[in-house]
Parts: structure tokens; C-alpha cells; sequence
């Protein structure tokens, strides 16, 4: 079903911090309502208000407004008139084509108000739909991309969301819950077949997760020693419940002293080839092993910027230390963005690499 759906957010045109609207939109996102239209509108200017709405009516399947308190009765009054119809005890207003949803934007008020539109917007829309997840970490736009439309040749019944969080991937698939089953198992298996050597899970469950649920299925702990992600890797570990289990410790091994001392680093290693290379993330892995408390050891070093260090290594080389006791592997990537999108990313394909190591 494509839905078509607006947001529009009043808001003090004094004001520049758009973080609260930016975590409502990934919000809505995370329970699958997408957006084609999003406006900002000074909620002073009614010249503006009145044209925005306006031209909402007939346009779109449905509207969320998010608007102060104090104009949320002038917002519904004006609604009202424009599409002929009331709200009704839960807040929405059914017209001919469009429904709309007006969100109070005050403290809370923004998130409380959009999970009761979302209960109502999935109980409209989502009887008839089923959910189905494939979880990908480390594949481009064109492979996602070749992907969906073999799929999309399959059956034009189904839609495809996907979202990427610095290349930690989830493609949904919906589909109507009467499709043959054949039919949709030949999309799932396009999609596995083309995404084969990104995919982690068939279910909606982060990288850290899923780690841990093949770290205690094959009997194993993890250790981490991390240079440019600064704990980043242990902090996503340490989030899961239960990860004490199958998590022995975690170094924050920033500077070359601390990889000498803590991880056995050899000096020369560090002086021929530099903290950012591939011998250095192979010995912090090794040093890891070393101590016998681990089954599966993760370094990372690189250059995650703004400025690149004392050598001509450029911003976003980053490697990645991968082992057991039967070998260690290095992973070399040159990644491109801001310090957090370098940071970000690399603590995803670690990750991932730890999850494909032992899989």
C-alpha cells in the first residue's frame, strides 16, 4: 500500500535546534511510517500556516501536525473547517481521503502524542500487511540497490523499506498477508541470494545482538581492544542483556605506550609501520589471544579526522583486527565522512567482521 503522508512541524522560527524533530522523524521511521512532504513553518505566520495545510487536503493520505499547545485548538478549529469534518475522542481527524493527526510539541508531549498516532495509523493500515526483515552490514547503495529491484520484478505487490545507520542496514519487506507463500518466498530468497555475504539476520535485531546470540551459541568469549573507536565496539557489547556471559574485557588502547604495555605491541612495529596499519591491529589482536581468556579478539585503529595525524595517512584509513586461535585476519578500509560517520561506521564492520568470523 503506498501511502503517501506529510509532516508538518510549527515551529518558533527563533529557534534552530532541530534535534527533538530529527528523533521524531527516526521515530516514525522505526515503525515504518515514511514521509514524502516535510515542512517547517514559523507558527506565527498564519499566511503560510493556511497555505501549508491547504494544499495538504486531496494531496495526501495523511497529515501529522506537530504544533506548541497553545495553538493546538486554533490548528484543529482551522482543520476542521477546511476538511468538513471533527476529530474525533482519539485526536484524528477522518476527511474524504486524508486523516489528520495533531501532535503537542511541548517538553514529551511530541513523542507521547506520536505513539498514540502510530497505534491508531498501524491499526488502519497494517491488518492486512505482514513484516518480513533482512539485517545487512557493510553493503553499498548500487548492491541494496540491484537488489530491491530483482525483488521488485518478483511481486509488485510487496514494498521495500530500507534504512542505513552508517552501514548498518534493515530492509523490510511488507506484503500483503494473503500473498501465496511461494511468491513470497522467491522474494526473500532474491534479496538472500544478492545480499548473501552482508546479511546477519533475518529478523529486526541489531549487530550487537546477534553477535552475542552466535558468541553463546558457540560456547566463546569476546574481547575488544580499540584504538580510534575509543570503546565504542565495548559500549554497543555491554548494551545487550546477558552479554556477561560471553564478554571478557575491553581496552581503550589509544595511545602506542598503552598498546605496548597493555597489549604487547612491539615497539619496532610501531616505529617501521605506525599505530595505523595492518601489523599493529594484527598484534593488538594477537595480544589479546595471548592471555587464554578469550576465544574471539577485535582491535581497531585508524584515523576517524578531522585532521589526519603526524604521518601522510589520510582520514578514514582504518583497520580492523579479527581473530581466534586458529588465525587472525586484517581488514583494510579507507571510509569517507565526518568523525563520527568514520567512528560509526568502523564499529558496525568490526562488528560485523566478529559476527562472519565465527559464523
Amino acid at each position: 500500500m503506498n501511502l503517501k503522508n506529510s509532516l508538518i512541524i510549527f515551529r518558533n522560527k527563533k529557534n534552530n535546534d532541530f534535534e527533538d524533530y530529527v528523533k521524531l522523524i527516526k521515530y516514525f521511521a522505526s515503525e515504518n511510517i515514511y514521509f514524502c512532504n516535510l515542512s517547517y513553518c514559523a507558527f506565527d505566520d498564519s499566511e503560510e500556516i493556511v497555505k501549508i495545510l491547504g494544499a495538504c487536503k486531496d494531496n495526501y493520505d495523511n497529515v501529522m501536525t506537530v504544533c506548541p499547545a497553545a495553538m493546538e485548538n486554533t490548528v484543529k478549529d482551522f482543520v476542521e473547517k477546511l476538511f468538513g469534518a471533527k476529530f474525533d475522542g482519539a485526536g484524528v481527524l477522518h476527511g474524504e481521503r486524508t486523516s489528520v493527526f495533531v501532535l503537542r510539541a511541548d517538553g514529551t508531549g511530541a513523542f507521547a502524542a506520536a505513539k498514540a498516532a502510530v497505534e491508531i495509523y498501524n491499526a488502519r493500515y497494517s491488518s492486512g500487511a505482514g513484516r518480513a526483515y533482512l539485517k545487512t552490514a557493510g553493503a553499498t547503495v548500487r548492491e541494496i540497490n540491484a537488489a530491491l529491484s530483482e525483488a521488485k520484478s518478483l511481486c509488485e505487490e510487496c514494498e521495500f523499506n530500507v534504512t542505513d545507520s552508517f552501514s548498518d542496514g534493515t530492509v523490510e519487506i511488507v506484503y500483503p498477508k494473503n500473498l501465496p507463500k511461494d511468491v513470497f518466498d522467491g522474494v526473500y530468497r532474491s534479496l538472500l541470494k544478492n545480499l548473501n555475504d552482508y546479511v546477519y539476520a533475518m529478523e529486526n535485531i541489531s549487530l550487537a545482538e546477534r553477535l552475542f546470540q552466535l558468541l553463546k551459541l558457540r560456547r566463546m568469549k569476546i574481547s575488544v581492544a580499540e584504538s580510534f573507536t575509543g570503546g565504542g565496539i565495548a559500549k554497543r557489547l555491554v548494551e545487550v542483556p546477558g552479554i556477561s556471559e560471553v564478554y571478557c574485557e575491553g581496552l581503550n588502547t589509544y595511545s602506542n605506550q598503552s598498546k605496548m604495555r597493555r597489549l604487547g605491541v612491539n615497539e619496532l612495529t610501531l616505529k617501521q609501520y605506525g599505530a595505523v596499519s595492518e601489523q599493529t591491529a594484527f598484534e593488538m589482536a594477537e595480544g589479546l589471544l595471548k592471555t587464554g581468556e578469550c576465544d574471539l579478539a577485535v582491535s581497531t585503529t585508524g584515523i576517524a579526522g578531522p585532521k589526519s595525524d603526524s604521518t601522510s595517512k589520510p582520514v578514514g584509513l582504518i583497520y580492523i583486527g579479527v581473530g581466534t586461535a586458529e588465525s587472525i585476519s586484517v581488514y583494510k578500509y579507507e571510509l569517507k565522512g565526518s568523525r563520527e560517520q568514520i567512528t560509526e561506521t568502523a564499529i558496525n564492520l568490526a562488528l560485523f567482521l566478529a559476527f562472519k568470523k565465527i559464523k
